[in-house]
Parts: structure tokens; sequence; C-alpha cells
């Protein structure tokens, strides 16, 4: 979001309160997401598309082949994942810098902690699932932060991330139009020099050894008028041909998987 918000009286359904936002803060200031912290419990919240991407995201994770398989959850925000994680039996590990939302996750079940994704405070191997969701268009070098999911990942582990294309038409769409639009982005809280390279993306995973495959999503548009509406809480993301936009990627690891690492392998432990 790009500015600060207050917290004005409970709405009248008495589920969430009302986020109102002002224009203190730059464009992708992660102080926004603080300032937005009652809205990650709201469905039609400045927020609320987050959770329609995680749930596109936890349709693309395998259930747990181990007992103590781990799922590393870059930028977690909330903790939106923590019900999926759960129920396909991981656990759930969570990386950020805003407090705030790692508060959150906290509370929903979520092991935390702040730190930077560009440099995990994480050992190599020891996730069996990683996901960089909504992460990768708000720092300067995507390329890095996918080498470092790499990393973490266990041989035969799973990369799912998603992300804003770096194209004329990703500019118009998710910034222009969308943040005008019921359900789209906070206004400022994205920077759109930031948006991805996709063949960028895509190299650095291959080096890593975890070949990419590639596909665009949108948001349902039925499911958007409904959602607008207020007959339902969330909006069923599509799969598109074209990644122009918002895309996703999906791929395993090279590697048997748990060839060589040991099971109990503490994921929490600091790179030296």
């Amino acid at each position: 979001m790009s500015g600060a918000v207050s917290v004005d009286d409970r709405r009248r359904d008495g589920r969430h309160p009302r986020v109102v936002p002002s224009s203190a803060r730059p464009p992708n200031d992660p102080g926004q997401y603080d300032d937005l912290a009652a809205a990650w419990e709201d469905p039609h919240g400045p927020l609320a598309m987050l959770t329609w991407l995680a749930a596109n995201r936890a349709a693309l994770i395998p259930p747990a082949t181990r007992p103590g398989a781990v799922l590393l959850d870059l930028a977690c925000g909330g903790g939106l994942l923590a019900p999926a994680a759960a129920l396909l039996g991981y656990r759930h590990v969570g990386v950020d810098v805003t407090e705030s939302a790692l508060r959150i996750a906290a509370g929903r079940g979520v092991s935390v902690v702040r730190g930077d994704v560009t440099r995990l405070p994480v050992a190599d191997a020891v996730a069996d699932v990683v996901l960089a969701g909504e992460i990768l268009e708000h720092v300067p070098d995507p390329a890095v932060v996918v080498t470092e999911a790499a990393r973490v990942l266990r041989p035969g582990g799973t990369l799912v991330l998603d992300s804003i294309a770096a194209t004329r038409l990703a500019r118009l769409v998710a910034v222009t139009l969308a943040e005008r639009l019921p359900g789209g982005p906070p206004p400022g809280i994205h920077d759109p020099h930031l948006f991805v390279d996709r063949g960028a993306v895509v190299r650095a995973a291959a080096l890593a050894g975890v070949p990419l495959h590639l596909y665009g999503l949108r948001p349902s548009l039925p499911g958007w008028v409904a959602w607008t509406l207020r007959r339902r809480d969330t909006v069923p993301i599509r799969r598109t041909r074209s990644t122009a936009v918002l895309f996703a990627a999906v791929g395993r690891k090279a590697g048997t998987a748990g060839a060589s690492v040991p099971a109990d392998r503490d994921v929490g432990a600091v790179r030296p």
C-alpha cells in the first residue's frame, strides 16, 4: 500500500476492521504491509488477491512424503498458506521481513523466521517445498532469490513461484488498471521497474538444477463479479497461455528426493 493507514471502527458485519489508506509511503516500501496488518484477516480488504493467489499456489504443492517434511514459504506474509501446509502434512516455516505479518503467521501455526529472501538464514537442502509467491517483483534481482530458493531445496523437492512479468502489458494491467479496481493491488504496493524478467528467472533456476514450467494466471471474471457483489469471499485463479502479466512457475530440483540429506537436518540453521 502506498500510504499509512488507520483502522476505523469494525465493519458493519463485525468481522473485520476497515483499512483506510493515505499516501505517506513510497512505492514498494515494506512498511506498507505494517500499515495493512489488519487486512490479512479481511477477505474483501486490500490484500484479498493475495489469498486468491495463495490458493492457486497451494494446488501446486505435492503432499508430504516423509515425517517432518518442511515447506519453506518465502515472504510468507500473514501465513495464508498455513491451512494447506497443515493439510498436506508439512512443517510450515515462513520467512519475511515484516514483523507484524510474522506475528499473524505465527498465530496461524507457522514457524516464523525474520530474514532477507536474498540471503536466507536457512541451511542448504533442508526444504521439501519452497514457495516464492508474490515476492520476486519486490526485489532488485529476482534471480538471486530463485538461486537461494534452489539452494535450500532438497534433491527432488518442489519450487513454486508466482510474480508479475516485466512487460508493458503488465504495467497497464497490474498497475494502471488493477490498482483502480476492487480486488486489485493497493496503489503503490508495486514498483513496475522491479517487474520480473521471466527468462532470467528460468535461467537462474536451471543453473541451480530446477527446470521450471511457466504458465499465466488471471482471476476468474464471474468469480470476481460475485466477489465484488459480496456473494463469495474468494475468487478462483485461472491458468492462461500468456505469461505476459501474472505468471506462475513450478519445477523439481534434480536428484532423488532425500538423497544425501539427513531427514532431521535443522531448517533453522543459520548459514555461516
